[in-house]
């Protein structure tokens, strides 16, 4: 059984560890554990890793945010991936920080990697991992909260809380999405 697993960010070392890319974190922290690195192919970075007998596909999309429909449209056709085996790893600024939201379907909350999956995918019926960013920003502030780098407190427990996200990522593909949104939706 195979899986796709996006993790949504924006390509570039200005974006690196940045809240925007905790998708290709929890990805980067997922294939680290496994012993594989990422190799570019086809709109984006890939690596496959086991979890239970299962292929997990990991993908980081080079088409930037606003584009992440694109690359996670061709590898679910490409891999022959049903929607419902798609997990979307993202950031959430609605949620605080370090808090994680799995839902089957949803909106896409005014977030651009999601309205552009949605957009090509043409339902907002596929399964998501939001990572919660916290709301710590001035009005009219908001992309250059989530373009910046994590502050000196975020930093000290971010390694647990991706830790946790990568735990649901696993969960979600070993038991399912009901059990994984009981066992990690606080």
């Amino acid at each position: 059984m195979k899986y796709l697993i996006a993790g949504l960010g924006n390509i570039g070392e200005e974006y690196e560890n940045t809240r925007h890319n905790i998708g290709f974190t929890v990805l980067e922290h997922l294939a680290n554990t496994e012993g594989v690195r990422f190799a570019n192919d086809r709109l984006g970075s890939v690596c496959n890793i086991k979890v239970k007998g299962r292929t997990l596909i990991l993908l980081k999309p080079s088409t930037y945010m606003n584009l992440s429909g694109k690359s996670v449209q061709y590898w679910l056709n490409f891999e022959k991936i049903p929607l419902e085996n798609l997990l979307v790893v993202t950031d959430d600024i609605a949620l605080p920080f370090g808090t994680i939201r799995i839902k089957g379907k949803g909106s896409d909350g005014g977030h651009n990697g999601l309205k552009s999956i949605q957009e090509l995918l043409m339902t907002p019926n596929y399964p998501r991992l939001r990572f919660g960013v916290g709301n710590n920003f001035s009005q009219g502030r908001q992309v250059e909260y989530v373009l910046g780098k994590w502050n000196t407190d975020e930093k000290k427990l971010l390694t647990e809380h991706v830790t946790k996200a990568a735990d649901a990522v696993k969960a979600f593909c070993s038991i399912g999405i009901n059990h994984t949104m009981n066992q990690f939706n606080g």
